[in-house]
């Protein structure tokens, strides 16, 4: 250990700790805007410098380790004068149109600023506006806004990507893609991680809010929305209530006061994803079909597949994903059992994800889904309906896609979906006590390993989050060192709970809480408590079955519930 005083605090920290670190211990806020814990530590925006004695001027406190007996001051004149002129330097050449910005009021510079009394035009206004980026169905970069802290570029190579990156030397640095195309006609698998990185708005998802409220007014169309499970446990940071706070009741309410709309469950059709997936890998070892089977309710990861793992497509469930699965449902049975003509049936997915709003556009879908519109925006919506959401009465799903099982809700966190077709498979294999919980694929690590015995049979299993680590995974397939069965893979870093359309959470935030496993616990603990904890249990789907499908994996189903995959160039 070492000891050492941060502004005449004593700290002990382990040794090889930064400053930054130290400080954190003490209780001692270091403001940084390119540093973010599991991301990137880099000391490259000079707004976490600090004095610290035997070091020759100001260092940087994310990068800078400390020393036995050092002394660090983080609050003197000549560090308070250095930030904000670093501030000052950087909204010099900042498009600042903080009024209009997706980030306004939740912007990690416009906070800064404020904090430091930064003159925004003390160095005058000298950017040039760069044309904005906005041919991906799911991402929109506008480089005018870019302070080049290039986070988003090392979330993207955490993602083993590497879409985008910094381009030219000096003053005329910027962030773009290979060749100037844009990130449409990349290998952006459109997860998202980019803009939950960025800390002011030169990222953000393509909104679908003015085409939903264009919906809700349309006397001809009947809206439905419907929730993935994470946006319960999520939705309510947007409005100031604590990280993992399961908000379902008033999430439900609130969307009921959008309009005249209805709200359903998609834990529904993760249980349904999960009565096909599982029946599909019971039907493959016992045919001889493909494995280890990838799941494919991830559509980043899916979009991965195709542009690096061409050949292990015929390995993917073909199973769509919960959204689409609900919305093929909902297009057809619903309609049909409600007098409805599906194109007046105008369909809502609120998910976690970026992703899915691209997976809306791929024609091997169906087209069911009309808008995807992510946490983010539903609480953007819930703002500007002008709808007290802190205080709002909780309310329920409606009928008939309002209860789920546990399993579904689970979906959210990595190793959920694999729990979730654990359970169901050991009930079909095992009948009776057969196992409820399979711990060992909780938990936030990037890559889980179990081996169970269910009917009699040994399943290996893996589970990875971040398609950093799906990528040593399927290297160690191909190398014959790993012999799986059954592998689920969600593309970003501890699953849904983590996706690219979660609200904005500050860097202060991100850098000392786990956020994962807080949002994940909320996930399991609704789990805990609901009366149904296997897909199977789950009333609404067993008459869905009864009713339309007939059985896991008729040809009903294949026509609406599966789809197919095909190869996309690597660049």
């Amino acid at each position: 250990m070492v000891n050492l005083k941060i502004n005449g605090i004593p700290v002990s920290v382990p040794e090889g700790s930064t400053i930054l670190e130290a400080a954190k211990l003490a209780n001692v806020r270091i403001p940084t805007l390119c540093y973010l814990k599991d991301v990137q530590c880099v000391g490259s925006c000079r707004l976490c410098l600090v004095e610290a004695t035997g070091a020759r001027g100001l260092v940087a406190s994310c990068v800078y380790p400390v020393s036995e007996g050092m002394e660090v001051r983080t609050n003197t004149p000549k560090v308070r004068k250095s930030r904000k002129t670093t501030i000052e330097l950087i909204l010099s050449t900042h498009k600042k149109k903080c009024l209009s910005c997706v980030r306004s009021m939740n912007c990690e510079l416009q906070k800064l600023a404020l904090e430091y009394n930064a003159e925004e035009d003390k160095f005058g206004t000298d950017h040039d506006l760069k044309p904005i980026d906005d041919l991906s169905p799911s991402i929109v970069r506008d480089n005018s806004k870019c302070i080049m802290c290039t986070r988003c570029v090392a979330a993207c190579e955490k993602q083993s990507i590497s879409a985008i990156g910094p381009k030219n030397r000096g003053y005329a640095k910027t962030i773009g893609s290979p060749y100037d195309v844009p990130l449409a006609y990349t290998s952006c698998v459109n997860c998202g991680q980019c803009v939950v990185a960025c800390p002011v708005g030169a990222l953000h998802e393509k909104s679908n809010i003015a085409d939903v409220w264009g919906a809700i007014v349309d006397p001809n169309k009947h809206v439905v929305f419907f929730t993935a499970p994470s946006v319960r446990a999520t939705l309510g940071e947007a409005f100031g209530l604590p990280v993992g706070t399961n908000v379902e009741g008033k999430m439900v309410a609130a969307i009921k006061q959008l309009g005249d709309v209805k709200c359903f469950n998609m834990d529904t059709t993760a249980d349904l994803t999960i009565m096909e997936e599982a029946h599909e890998l019971l039907s493959r070892l016992e045919k001889g079909g493909k494995t280890p089977m990838f799941t494919s309710c991830c559509p980043g990861w899916i979009k991965f597949c195709e542009h690096y793992y061409p050949e292990f497509l015929p390995n993917l469930s073909t199973c769509k994903s919960p959204q689409e699965m609900f919305s093929a449902v909902l297009k057809t049975y619903y309609c049909k059992k409600n007098g409805i003509k599906p194109e007046d049936l105008y369909v809502v997915s609120v998910i976690p994800c970026t992703a899915k709003k691209f997976e809306i556009t791929r024609d091997e879908i169906g087209h069911y889904t009309d808008s995807a519109i992510t946490t983010r925006e539903l609480a953007k919506m819930i703002k500007e309906a002008g709808i007290d959401f802190v205080n709002i009465a909780d309310a329920e799903y409606d009928d008939p896609f309002g209860l789920a099982s546990g399993a579904g809700a689970i979906f959210g966190a990595t190793g959920g979906v694999m729990e979730a077709a654990l359970r169901t498979a050991a009930s079909v294999l095992g009948g009776d006590g057969a196992p409820i919980e399979f711990k060992e694929v909780r938990g936030t690590q990037g890559i889980k390993e179990a081996e169970y015995t269910l009917g009699g049979a040994k399943v290996k299993v893996a589970v990875a989050s971040g398609l950093a680590n799906a990528r040593k995974v399927i290297e160690s397939i191909k190398s014959g060192e790993k012999d799986y069965t059954f592998v689920e893979v969600m593309a970003c870093p501890g699953g849904c709970i983590n996706g690219g359309g979660q609200p904005y959470v500050h860097d202060e935030i991100r850098n000392s809480v786990d956020l994962k496993a807080i949002r994940a616990q909320a996930l399991y603990d609704y789990d805990r408590e609901s009366a149904a904890r296997c897909s199977h249990e789950n009333a609404a789907v067993n008459v869905l079955y009864k009713e339309f499908f007939g059985e896991p994996n008729s040809h009903k189903a294949h026509e609406l519930l599966h789809t197919t995959y095909a190869a996309r160039p690597k660049y």
